[in-house]
């Protein structure tokens, strides 16, 4: 692991509270895939993550498998912030950040920095935000039911980290729009702090709100059901694109073409999240991606190299 000098250059830690890691090649390398590597090396494109939101863990693994299948050296960074995030990719420190919400979501961080970016495909249709509630919990079924109830979750929503979309949709929407403030205060740290909370309150079969998204390995993980949302105070179902610099397409032409084919379902991308990250798990990505590519043999699109 190393911070990248560009990166620690334009975005101060000190300045914006941001930790960058950086996990890279600086030689082009065999893929995981099982082919080997295109000779030419086609230049460095740089992912950039939130490797607690394992939408775009799991896909930037997954591009960086075929990108060096291609002749690309794909370099890692892990970002603590989606706002830093689209800094680092209009600022050229980070050539793509592989799975947004630019939709809805993060639709403020598109009209801030929308006009350096380029939108080079959607991999996912269908994505939402969601509020949950184990399954045991016959009497709560919708946000409304949350009502009158603050003293039985403990007066808690159990969010997510704080720059997040889903965070500001359920502070300024949701938690109004349904009159719950009085009642309920969202509480906000980590991706991985919500879920240990999760985890804890299912094993006990206690009573927990919890705010989550669909795609998300946990929602099959743990016994959880969305809660209708009525009124719409989450906002409308999007898709998940791969956003780039602004000049990506031209930097990286055959990159660009495959990646705007990418498409995945509901099963597909399910089967892949689960692998990255409950069957393999934490540091084991790569090895997660090259066996998820194998069990599915006919869903990427054809690398440049092997079309005739």
């Amino acid at each position: 692991m190393k911070i990248s000098k560009k990166i620690g250059a334009a975005l101060s830690a000190a300045a914006l509270g941001l930790t960058l890691a950086a996990c890279g090649a600086d030689e082009t390398t065999t893929g995981d895939g099982g082919g080997e590597t295109a000779s030419e090396d086609k230049g460095t494109i740089t992912l950039g993550f939130l490797p607690a939101w394992t939408d775009g863990l799991s896909t930037a693994y997954l591009l960086e498998n075929q990108l060096t299948e291609m002749g690309y050296t794909v370099e890692m960074e892990t970002v603590g912030e989606a706002a830093l995030l689209y800094q680092a990719v209009t600022s050229g420190d980070v050539d793509m950040y592989p799975s947004a919400w630019p939709e809805v979501t993060h639709a403020k961080y598109m009209e801030e920095y929308g006009d350096d970016i380029e939108d080079v495909g959607t991999y996912y249709e269908g994505a939402k935000l969601t509020w949950a509630v184990p399954t045991y919990m016959d009497d709560v079924n919708s946000i409304e039911d949350l009502k009158g109830m603050g003293d039985t979750f403990n007066g808690k929503i159990i969010g997510i980290e704080p720059s997040a979309g889903l965070t500001e949709a359920s502070q300024n929407s949701v938690l109004p729009e349904y009159e719950l403030g009085d009642e309920y205060s969202l509480v906000t740290s980590s991706t991985t702090a919500m879920l240990a909370e999760l985890k804890k309150a299912t094993g006990t079969e206690e009573p927990i709100v919890v705010t989550l998204w669909r795609p998300f390995w946990a929602n099959a993980e743990f016994p959880v059901k969305d809660l209708e949302d009525p009124k719409g105070a989450l906002g409308d179902s999007e898709g998940l694109h791969f956003l780039g610099g602004k000049t990506f397409s031209e930097d990286f032409p055959e990159a660009a073409e495959w990646i705007g084919q990418l498409k995945l379902d509901d099963d597909q991308y399910g089967s892949l999240e689960d692998m990255v990250v409950n069957e393999y798990g934490a540091g084991k990505e790569a090895e997660a991606v090259s066996a998820w590519i194998e069990a599915n043999p006919d869903v990427l699109p054809e690398l440049p190299e092997s079309k005739s």
